[in-house]
């Protein structure tokens, strides 16, 4: 129960990735435009990105959907518009679809061109607070001297847009990478 109760106030990620059969791609993505138009008429729905296939690197499609909460996520995958447009596109794929779900930080540790997997969270933990920590103390070094005569709120929501921005797209990916053997450990 409290797993649950966790799960409803984060938000929360589905990840899907299926290979597409040869030859069937131009109906797959016009299947796609269809499911994930759909997909955001329901509450919660915070977006959807869509990953294609690199020759060489990765085969399947990966389609990310997010949602504001548990609930809402579980609305959207067992409806039954979902289940019809699942339907409609089963001849486009070689095989049913992986679905991964997850939540909170998780999402940060994945590693480009490999199966989404979930390292143990006192791993991720760790990690982010050990990044959190250095990064904060290299933000309040450098970039708070250069805002000094800001009002202190203003000062705050600039460090952390920048905070959270380089942790999203600079620091968690490289540190990901960097980590990889150790956060996923056999």
């Amino acid at each position: 129960m409290t797993n649950e109760m966790e799960q409803e106030d984060q938000y929360v990620t589905v990840v899907i990735s299926q290979h597409v059969k040869p030859g069937c791609e131009t109906d797959y993505e016009a299947w796609l435009r269809n499911i994930t138009s759909v997909s955001r008429t329901y509450p919660g729905h915070l977006g959807t990105n869509v990953i294609r296939p690199q020759p060489g690197v990765r085969r399947e499609y990966v389609i990310i959907f997010r949602f504001d909460g548990y609930e809402n996520l579980k609305a959207w995958m067992t409806s039954r518009d979902r289940e019809y447009w699942l339907n409609q596109g089963k001849h486009l794929v070689e095989s049913d679809p992986h679905v991964q779900q997850l939540s909170g930080l998780e999402a940060w540790f994945s590693l480009p061109g490999q199966p989404l997997k979930t390292p143990p969270r006192y791993k991720t933990a760790l990690l982010t607070w050990a990044s959190v920590f250095i990064l904060i103390n290299l933000l309040t070094t450098f970039l708070v001297p250069l805002l000094r005569g800001l009002p202190p709120l203003i000062i705050s929501l600039i460090i952390t847009i920048t905070m959270v921005a380089l942790l999203t797209y600079v620091v968690m990916p490289r540190v990901s990478r960097l980590f990889s053997k150790w956060l996923y450990a056999k």
